[in-house]
């Protein structure tokens, strides 16, 4: 499948492949049209996590230039991150050369920004645990000054952070875009809520997509922290309890919600924490009816998730069906609703 290489001007004219498991339909639509896929009473999850400026050009101590992509930040302060060689998005992640091997102490210089190796991690010596020498708006200043947005050789030019922002984004949580909420234009959620569909938020810390290296790609996704408000699981509940659909705009959300329940013994909590929950085949989801997510690969791990909402029969049909019709993937790409009527 051919990807993306640019935003969208109108993202809500991207196609939306419509794909009904119970009935096995499977439907060509925009996502201008996704208020006529949902009813009156459903509840549309987003996660509001805003996208980092995570990708930080610089050096080592030694000179020998490298590039620091952030994954997540930690309770404690710290980072995890994954570290490159010489080169920048224009080259693919797989191609870029390594990068020195880093010991716990050295210093990596970074723009106006300097990080310390705190801890090598498994299971890549290129994954690693990082602590700035600025904390607070120091930090938070600093990275948006020298940071740019972590992105892909397949995309056309340079991104800048408003590319990779979602209408409704809050907390700068994200290391690369919750890439499924970036067609819904407010248009789009206006005639969603025009048409009785109810909407509540959660912020999930979507972490990358690809690091070139093998061993930490089969690892991915790691575990990525979660805050899900008393709000959101009261207007879920509601939903469920007065026969309304509750859909997931990406798989974010879906690991949020269903890694909550299962750590909550089966029942929603409101609450902040870490999951780890890889779902797929054999999975039956508690929380979630449906999920708006991204046109997916059969390769990528994405995939496998989907198997947990549609048979991989109907997935298999609707890959053959969004390639025949020229759909695009990656994160502009164009999206795909797995939703019984």
């Amino acid at each position: 499948m051919n990807a993306a290489r640019w935003p969208r001007e109108h993202p809500e004219t991207g196609r939306l492949l419509h794909i009904a498991p119970s009935t096995g339909r499977i439907s060509d639509r925009r996502v201008e049209h996704l208020p006529e896929l949902l009813r009156e009473g459903d509840l549309l999850v987003v996660n509001d996590a805003a996208t980092l400026p995570g990708s930080l050009q610089g050096r080592t101590e030694e000179g020998a230039p490298i590039e620091l992509r952030l994954l997540a930040r930690e309770e404690q302060g710290t980072w995890t991150a994954v570290l490159f060689g010489a080169g920048d998005w224009r080259m693919r992640t797989e191609d870029r050369p390594a990068p020195p091997s880093p010991k716990e102490g050295a210093r990596l210089l970074l723009g106006s920004l300097t990080a310390r190796v705190v801890e090598v991690l498994p299971p890549s010596p290129r994954l690693l645990r990082v602590a700035f020498d600025a904390q607070g708006a120091a930090l938070w200043a600093g990275l948006y000054r020298s940071g740019r947005p972590v992105q892909y050789s397949y995309l056309s030019g340079p991104l800048e952070l408003w590319h990779i922002q979602t209408v409704y984004s809050a907390r700068p949580w994200a290391a690369e875009a919750p890439s499924a909420g970036l067609p819904l234009t407010w248009a789009v959620l206006l005639e969603l809520r025009r048409r009785g569909v109810r909407f509540a938020s959660l912020t999930h810390a979507a972490g990358l997509s690809s690091t070139g290296d093998a061993a930490l790609d089969a690892a991915l996704p790691r575990p990525e922290r979660f805050d899900i408000p008393a709000s959101t699981v009261e207007a879920l509940h509601a939903t469920r309890a007065a026969g309304g659909r509750v859909v997931a705009v990406g798989t974010t959300v879906v690991r949020a919600l269903e890694g909550r329940a299962l750590q909550s013994g089966g029942t929603l909590t409101p609450g902040e924490g870490v999951t780890d929950l890889l779902m797929g085949p054999g999975f039956v989801p508690r929380v979630v009816n449906g999920l708006l997510t991204g046109v997916h690969d059969p390769t990528t791990s994405h995939y496998m998730l989907l198997q947990a909402f549609a048979p991989l029969p109907l997935l298999r049909e609707a890959s053959q069906i969004a390639e025949k019709l020229g759909y695009l993937g990656h994160e502009f790409g164009d999206s795909s609703l797995i939703l019984s009527p």
